[in-house]
């Protein structure tokens, strides 16, 4: 009865717009921009699960890695074989990328043959498919006077839907487009194409790559745009792919770069997602499809099956009696009698109406002009969902890059190929529309791929070869950084040479430069101190107070000026003195003469505590008239002129010293002071006995420690006694002891800093160079083609440009491809990702090195201390300091490690330096005023 109703209904509406009847009658299929976001949202979580191993295996979209792991950037070049299988026909192909002379610059030549496949082929078994593609490959191949003698690389372009084990693996998951070739699925694909090539034989063929259409497409539409990192199928299926962030792929071992997903997308509403957005009509298509239940949304918006869907519901409407007067003809009954194709011919700006008269005399019916004009509307109404759809899984795909990158817009291109979108009028206008209404902040270009997916598959084997080709030269380049335990044992002998020449006499590469700190602190220091600290670019005046085992500390910092640092003695100290009578003002203490300790940060040959001879300038220092003066003096000379205080200076301290001691406050144990920032270097409490040099300038005998008289006595307190030593150990490789491990990018360092063939151990491992070193090695690369395309700008030619600092955020865990990014963008490089995973390569191979040699140096001493001490086994701890020991992601790490295998005996804890060598200088200033008052 009810069914009666209906029809009386719909009789009663003959009369209306025929396009107003259709769209009530397929409501359901008009979309609104909300419903299309929540599709987009949907597919967004859909893409998540897919990526994530918990959960995939419930995950109906699969996001499958593909290997791919760059898009082209223009230098590929080769010739290639391509094969493409993926519909009705098979293509094989002769692509050379930039290979004759005739193609442009950036051009691809493409020379191919089509092979029809035999319908029994589709359901047959796979050796008899592949077979059939060997023998037309071979076919090709002696056609084109292509030598069997010669091996030829070859990509394979195979539109199913694989999993990527690798670049040139492909297990096939399930068929579609009308396949169902038995004895494939599970298997890979490219051993099934290999074993058909055997059997053929005379050919020598190197399977380079599997990809799917989708990603040929991206990687074809990505040599003319290097902004494509998106591509699109609409046609007989339907698909898209991405570059996502590698660190997202669970699948895929590696977290830095990007890899190409596969989204298979035409699966997405397999698990009922998308249930609430399909109709009868979708059910009917899928119930009498090949494969029930299976790629939902390919059914909703490919070319496989929109004309299906238009027939079906024109027989619905014409048996309701809504069309045609109700008649309904045999050919409208039959399945795929409208197919894709006729339903572009229907929409068709202005023939259209024609088309669709013809469309519908050719399925014996007799059309009324309102019939041509209603399913005109049937047919806009599919296609334009299909559009739709599309749109809202694309907004999803950029809105997902958008976030990966945190970006607020987006620039990008996506490369499109398909049937549907070539050929439907309207498709491309519709689905651009409707995207950048989804993403207004996206600026969204589409790019036709006018070459198919062959020479895509072509690229992706080109990109192949020229990322590997550039992965060799970069890792030999960055091989000259590697130091295995040979190496480092001679880093280590050396050094343990060095120290052991720098304790016997004057002039050696090591300077061991005696302290006259003869004590770590006790704990019973008290006081106010002052502490002056000078060390690089910036200058620190302290106040520290000491009382019950505590301290407080008051600082205040002052920049030097370059003209400064590289003018004369004079003006350097006149500058300190002027920043000390400031914080002496700002502390209301300009009046009182207190107790201060001075680091000088440069190598001294002190003849007691409170004097040092500066040796020579380091960091980047050459103010003249200094070297061979006592600082200290230099620096009461200063005060005098200045004539508005007065200090005592007590205590001249190097940083590293400094930092020893103010750990030594913490921590008794702490024996050995270490720098690692701007500078590089190293003291410890060394036996008296074992300072001979001392002996030969009669040193020993004027420290107020020798409480006995004659040769007894003296004997007695250099048995005793220890005193820290400052080993300058920047100057190890000044004799060239170094040679085998100094790289031509280090040679080019020393030829241009301030001091050339000083400090050699120091521009090895020290803040100062390390940026500097990189920066040469960038330069090298991209010199070579290896990076930037070859693109030298002038900002990568200034020294100095990129600093250590850089480093420390480039080796960042995480968001480190986002930081190198910024970087190199702030030095003008712009860069693909393959570039910044370089960059960071680069920085970590260089950052490396400096903490195994400093590692290596400090296993020398270490073991120094116990065999000097006749010990089986020292615990130890060692005070650091310094920017590139406490800020360098992984620098602290590398060398605990190298200590530990390269000083196995030694029990070594490391004490980071809360407030640096300052306090050190105080708690010196300290000790020795204790001393005197005794």
């Amino acid at each position: 009865m009810l069914a009666v109703h209906l029809v009386s209904f719909f009789f009663s509406k003959l009369q209306e717009d025929p396009t107003k009847k259709v769209d009530r009658f397929l409501h359901a299929m008009r979309l609104q921009d909300e419903q299309l976001v929540d599709v987009s949202n949907r597919f967004l979580a859909e893409m998540k699960k897919g990526l994530s191993a918990e959960s995939l295996a419930a995950a109906a979209v699969k996001m499958l890695p593909t290997h791919v792991r760059s898009t082209p950037d223009g230098s590929e070049k080769g010739q290639f074989v391509a094969l493409d299988l993926g519909g009705s026909k098979f293509k094989v192909l002769r692509v050379k990328v930039r290979e004759d002379e005739g193609i442009k610059k950036g051009g691809v030549e493409m020379e191919e043959k089509t092979y029809p496949i035999p319908e029994e082929l589709h359901e047959g078994r796979a050796v008899e498919l592949f077979d059939h593609v060997s023998e037309s490959l071979k076919d090709f191949l002696h056609e084109k006077n292509m030598s069997p003698e010669k091996k030829h690389p070859l990509a394979f372009t195979f539109s199913f839907p694989c999993e990527h084990p690798s670049l040139d693996q492909g297990l096939l998951l399930s068929w579609c487009k009308n396949y169902k070739v038995r004895g494939l699925q599970g298997k890979d694909v490219v051993q099934s194409l290999r074993q058909a090539i055997d059997r053929t034989g005379d050919m020598d063929v190197d399977v380079l790559a599997v990809v799917n259409d989708t990603v040929a497409t991206m990687m074809t539409c990505g040599f003319d745009d290097q902004c494509c990192e998106v591509g699109l199928i609409i046609g007989t299926g339907t698909n898209a792919c991405y570059m996502e962030e590698l660190r997202h792929i669970d699948l895929v071992q590696g977290d830095e770069g990007r890899m190409c997903v596969n989204t298979e997308w035409g699966a997405f509403g397999d698990d009922g997602a998308l249930d609430d957005f399909i109709t009868d009509f979708d059910r009917d298509v899928d119930a009498a499809s090949l494969n029930p239940g299976k790629q939902t949304f390919e059914k909703m918006v490919s070319g496989m099956y929109l004309g299906e869907l238009v027939r079906l519901v024109v027989l619905k409407m014409a048996k309701l009696g809504l069309l045609f007067d109700g008649h309904v003809s045999d050919a409208l009954r039959t399945k795929g009698k409208i197919t894709t194709a006729d339903v572009a011919a229907m929409e068709e700006y202005i023939n259209g109406l024609i088309n669709t008269k013809e469309i519908l005399t050719h399925l014996q019916l007799t059309p009324s002009p309102d019939d041509c004009v209603a399913v005109q509307q049937i047919s806009t109404i599919v296609s334009f969902r299909s559009s739709n759809l599309v749109a809202a899984g694309l907004a999803a795909i950029l809105t997902r890059i958008k976030q990966n990158r945190n970006l607020r817009g987006l620039r990008i291109t996506v490369g499109v190929d398909g049937t549907v979108y070539k050929t439907h009028p309207q498709y491309p206008k519709r689905l651009h529309k409707v995207v950048r209404r989804l993403l207004p902040d996206c600026q969204v270009r589409f790019l036709l791929s006018e070459s198919g997916s062959s020479k895509g598959a072509a690229l992706v084997a080109a990109v192949a070869q020229r990322l590997t080709s550039q992965r060799r030269k970069v890792g030999e380049a960055l091989s000259l950084f590697t130091l295995n335990q040979e190496k480092l044992q001679l880093v280590k002998s050396r050094m343990r040479e060095g120290l052991e020449a720098g304790l016997k006499s004057k002039g050696c590469t090591i300077k061991m430069l005696p302290s006259f700190v003869y004590h770590t602190p006790n704990g019973t220091e008290r006081g106010k101190y002052l502490a002056l600290d000078l060390g690089g670019t910036n200058f620190r005046a302290m106040l520290v107070r000491f009382k019950r085992q505590k301290s407080r500390l008051y600082h205040k910092i002052y920049t030097i000026p370059l003209e400064i640092m590289q003018g004369t003695g004079e003006e350097l100290f006149d500058h300190l003195a002027q920043c000390v009578c400031d914080f002496l003002d700002y502390m209301g203490l300009k009046k009182v003469r207190l107790p201060a300790g001075f680091t000088f940060s440069f190598p001294c040959q002190q003849s007691g505590i409170d004097t040092g001879t500066l040796v020579s300038w380091t960091k980047g220092f050459k103010a003249t008239d200094c070297e061979g003066e006592d600082v200290v003096n230099m620096l009461r000379e200063a005060i005098r002129r200045r004539n508005e205080f007065d200090l005592d200076i007590v205590a001249l301290v190097n940083d590293t010293v400094g930092t020893m001691m103010s750990c030594a406050y913490e921590d008794p144990k702490c024996e050995v002071g270490m720098i690692a920032g701007t500078g590089s270097n190293l003291c410890y409490m060394e036996e008296l006995k074992n300072i001979e040099k001392l002996e030969q300038s009669n040193g020993i005998l004027k420290t107020n420690e020798q409480t006995s008289e004659g040769e007894e006595g003296e004997a007695a307190v250099k048995s005793d006694l220890k005193m820290c030593v400052n080993t300058e150990w920047g100057g190890l490789g000044d004799d060239r002891c170094l040679e085998d491990i100094i790289t031509p990018y280090d040679a080019e360092v020393d030829i241009h800093s301030v001091n050339p063939g000083k400090q050699r151990f120091e521009k090895l491992t020290s803040g100062m160079y390390l940026g500097e070193i990189v920066r040469q090695v960038l330069l090298d690369l991209t010199r070579r083609g290896l990076l930037f395309k070859g693109h030298v700008t002038e900002t990568l030619k200034t020294p100095g440009i990129f600093e250590t600092k850089y480093l420390s955020q480039i080796e960042s865990d995480r968001l480190a491809l986002l930081q190198v990014r910024s970087i190199l963008q702030q030095l003008g490089l712009h860069g693909t990702c393959d570039d910044s995973i370089i960059v960071k390569e680069v920085c970590g191979a260089v950052s490396r090195r400096a903490a195994q040699m400093c590692g290596a140096g400090m296993a020398a001493v270490v073991d120094k201390i116990r065999e000097d001490r006749g010990l089986e086994r020292l615990s130890i701890a060692v005070g650091v300091d310094g920017a590139l020991y406490k800020l360098h992601p992984h620098f602290s790490q590398v060398l605990k490690e190298t200590v530990g295998v390269m000083a196995p005996h030694c029990n070594v804890t490391f004490l980071p330096s809360e407030e640096g060598s300052g306090k050190g200088a105080a708690l010196i200033a300290a000790v020795v005023r204790q001393k005197q008052e005794k």
